[in-house]
């Protein structure tokens, strides 16, 4: 037993000296697999900074409506929306007035505006001189561009297109129409007319004389004749051109309906004789009373409803025969300048389609009385709402539906002004209706033969 202890003893004292001796041995070395390194793609946000651009923009503001500052309001707008893009509004009388100084910065070997807003007829002179550029590109690069370009009314897109090419984008847009005192109406016992000849007895009932002061029945405006002209031609059935290069000033339907105009005074006494160079004066004359209606813009709407004290009608302008009617569109496009630097022209299309936006088309109109020109603006909550309370801001739309094509023609300036004087010259007794057209046609034919070849 004792032996036996012995040799267990012996045992489990070599096995504790093997286990001291195995930790005394340095711990082997375990090599690490060497790290992959991820290959981790820096994706650096750039930040875009836009340069600043400043560009002009030419407007006219003739007519009864605070129009420079509804600009400025937009302008407002639209800077905050593009803070890189500084716009320089330049308000100018009248679309002549805006077209002789763009004319006159280019031919000094100034740097055009880069934007402006000329008459819509204005588009065959602006090409013939190279002013401006067209925008199909821009309106490419539009997600809805074919509706954006249906949307507009037709009417306002005739004088947009030429050569298969878009130049100009309606906005400041209107119609002539036929402002009367519905009050004067009822109490004379009378209802809008509906044919030159109780037109014309109309006005001639409301005619009054009190001492040295006569309150006419009809103002008419003439110094600037051909657009309110043109919707007597188009009453009486014949307008004043067939086409860009075809005009008819001597028809027999153009000839009466300029001996019209001359005998609503000289047969009924209605209006004044003459040439009435009363455009700027003819709205204040009507809201206050002292004509019982006036041939005008349905640009004009606003002013006269705010000026006046009675039920303002609105309506199209009689034709000769019964139930007939007639109207014009007339009214501004935006033009991208040609001569202006390409970041200017870049920057003046983001302004032409901000601006055309449906809310601020309805909203131009509503404070000015222009004629929405895109049907969506019709749409537009401030529109139904402005419509519910001033219908008239339908009539003077729906009057487009007996528009004809406004005065456009080649070598305009010249064949509108000969238009203008023979007219004047008939107004004012110097020639007769068909002496005057007769010699209208010949000059401006001869003034078209250069484009019309």
């Amino acid at each position: 037993m004792k032996k036996k202890n012995t040799l267990l003893f012996l045992v489990s004292g070599l096995f504790i000296a093997a286990m001291l001796l195995a930790a005394c041995q340095p711990a082997p070395v375990v090599e690490e697999a060497p790290a992959v390194e991820e290959e981790v793609e820096e994706v650096v946000v750039e930040e875009v900074v836009m340069e600043p651009v400043t560009f002009q923009v030419f407007y006219p503001v003739a007519v009864d409506a605070p129009i420079a500052a509804i600009l400025n309001g937009y302008i407002e707008d639209f800077q905050a929306e593009y803070p890189y893009i500084t716009v320089e509004p330049v308000f100018s009388g009248g679309y002549p007035d805006v077209q002789t100084a763009v004319q006159t910065t280019i031919d000094g070997g100034g740097e055009p505006p880069a934007l402006t807003v000329l008459l819509a007829t204005a588009l065959y002179d602006l090409i013939n001189a190279d002013y401006i550029a067209p925008l199909d590109d821009y309106v490419a690069g539009m997600e809805d561009s074919e509706a954006y370009i249906a949307d507009f009314l037709p009417a306002f897109m005739e004088n947009s297109h030429y050569d298969g090419k878009l130049w100009s984008i309606p906005f400041q847009r209107s119609a002539v129409v036929m402002y009367y005192n519905a009050d004067m109406f009822a109490d004379a016992g009378l209802v809008s007319p509906t044919s030159w000849e109780s037109w014309a007895e109309a006005a001639q009932a409301l005619t009054t004389t009190d001492g040295d002061t006569t309150n006419w029945g009809l103002q008419f405006p003439s110094g600037w004749p051909y657009w309110l002209f043109q919707p007597l031609a188009i009453g009486a059935g014949q307008n004043i051109l067939k086409d860009d290069c075809a005009v008819v000033f001597d028809d027999p339907a153009v000839i009466e309906a300029v001996q019209f105009y001359m005998d609503l005074s000289a047969v009924y006494g209605a209006m004044p004789a003459g040439v009435q160079a009363v455009w700027g004066t003819a709205t204040t004359d009507f809201a206050s009373g002292m004509t019982a209606m006036i041939v005008h813009s349905s640009g004009s709407l606003t002013g006269i409803l705010e000026q006046a004290d009675f039920e303002v009608g609105v309506m199209p302008i009689p034709g000769k025969e019964e139930g007939t009617y007639a109207s014009v569109p007339g009214g501004g496009n935006f033009y991208i300048m040609k001569g202006a630097p390409q970041e200017k022209q870049d920057a003046a299309w983001k302004f032409v389609e901000f601006l055309s936006r449906p809310g601020y088309v309805a909203d131009y109109s509503i404070n000015t009385g222009y004629v929405a020109a895109r049907a969506s603006a019709y749409d537009a909550e401030t529109m139904k709402t402005y419509a519910a309370d001033i219908p008239q801001a339908l009539d003077t739309r729906d009057a487009l539906q007996f528009a004809g094509t406004e005065l456009s023609i080649q070598n305009l300036g010249q064949v509108r002004g000969i238009f203008h004087d023979y007219l004047q010259r008939a107004y004012s007794g110097d020639m007769t209706a068909a002496e005057a057209m007769a010699a209208a046609q010949s000059e401006a034919e001869a003034a078209m033969a250069d484009y019309c070849e």
